[in-house]
């Protein structure tokens, strides 16, 4: 692994978020994960 520089550090911080970024970050939010892929488990070992 390789160290950043300040730099880098600094551009990294002020880069603009794209599109993707905004739209992942927003459904990360409204969506509740971790009830989802509870449920999911539950209904798999159901099936089987």
């Amino acid at each position: 692994m390789q160290q950043t520089s300040f730099a880098q550090a600094k551009y990294s911080a002020k880069r603009k978020t794209t599109r993707r970024e905004r739209f992942l970050a927003e459904v990360e939010h409204v969506v509740p994960w971790a009830n989802l892929l509870l449920a999911r488990r539950l209904k798999r070992y159901q099936c089987a």
